[in-house]
């Protein structure tokens, strides 16, 4: 992904022109969307808090300045609605059941159940960088463009988050 090109969609957006908003909503919303699950643990809490965080980022555009990281702008944005969300649902009654349901073997066969112990074991930096590495499929460069990272870190991050993972599936098989 070239940084130059998006910031040149984002000025076309300030400037009032919809139709770069395609362009940075596709390169973007991976980031922004594995930032809040990683948060609220919940897919479509998460779909939902994306929206919201394209919807706020469009109205604050003015807010952003120019030649930063707009990905971490954005991301940004989209973990203090995350954030939000969870204060409120902390003041809401709810189940154990609800809140994990991982523990109840009811996502164990399942893919998501990945996702689950992934944002349970690694820390919240490798969780996005797996998740837009190896779910989203972009490459290492590209990760690190987005989150503003020097590339080895982000390989050196997605090569440990891997081990983790092994690991625990390892040691959650043998057990």
């Amino acid at each position: 992904m070239k940084n130059a090109e998006l910031e040149r969609k984002v000025e076309q957006l300030r400037a009032g022109d919809g139709s770069a908003f395609d362009f940075v909503y596709e390169k973007t919303n991976r980031a922004v969307y594995f930032a809040i699950l990683y948060i609220v643990h919940d897919k479509m809490y998460a779909e939902d808090l994306l929206q919201e965080t394209f919807v706020r980022a469009l109205r604050s555009l003015d807010g952003y300045r120019a030649g930063t990281n707009f990905p971490a702008w954005l991301v940004r944005i989209g973990k203090n609605l995350a954030l939000n969300h969870i204060r409120r649902a902390a003041r809401e009654v709810s189940t154990d059941f609800d809140a994990e349901p991982w523990k109840y073997g009811v996502r164990e066969t399942e893919l998501p159940y990945l996702f689950d112990l992934a944002a349970r074991i690694l820390a919240e930096d490798e969780y996005e960088i797996l998740m837009l590495c190896q779910v989203s499929g972009y490459k290492r460069r590209e990760v690190a463009a987005m989150l503003g990272l020097p590339i080895g870190t982000v390989t050196w991050k997605n090569n440990e988050a891997l081990k983790k993972l092994k690991k625990h599936l390892e040691k959650e098989g043998g057990a």
